[in-house]
């Protein structure tokens, strides 16, 4: 047993069981999206909500302690996505990245934007010509250090 075990059975029991990430979230007492992470194997769960995860998902004690191990973050097969959804986000990258970094770089001046101090919402914006997919994503700016 591994934790993409462990992830593929909380997959199918979400699936059939009906639930939401959002029931799933409020359950465990976090955010929908590190939740989502979590359970999807990107971030681990303390005692109290990986008990709250077993108790949803029908996991066994061994099972449970899968979701307190500290993860390898990555969980993409391939180096470029094939999975229509994740590879916009690719796109973005590829097409924004650039951007993002030099106007970071103009307001903040020389450093990163933590992806560990992060958080992130998603959310749907009703628009009459199709509802719009909203991300917004916040991390802490981390300077690069002189020495």
């Amino acid at each position: 047993m591994n934790r993409n075990d462990v992830t593929e059975k909380i997959i199918a029991a979400k699936v059939s069981r009906g639930l939401t990430w959002e029931e799933i979230a409020r359950r465990v007492g976090r955010s929908k999206e590190w939740t989502t992470a979590a359970c999807l194997g990107q971030m681990c769960f303390d005692e109290a909500q990986a008990r709250v995860a077993g108790d949803l998902f029908g996991l066994t004690d061994e099972e449970q302690k899968w979701l307190k191990v500290v993860p390898s973050k990555g969980s993409l097969p391939t180096p470029v996505p094939t999975d229509p959804l994740i590879y916009r986000w690719y796109e973005i990258v590829n097409v924004y990245g650039t951007t993002i970094k030099e106007l970071i770089h103009e307001e903040f001046g020389d450093g990163i934007m933590s992806a560990i101090d992060f958080s992130m919402d998603i959310s749907r914006e009703p628009d009459p010509k199709g509802d719009r997919v909203k991300v917004v994503l916040s991390g802490k700016f981390l300077p690069y250090k002189v020495y």
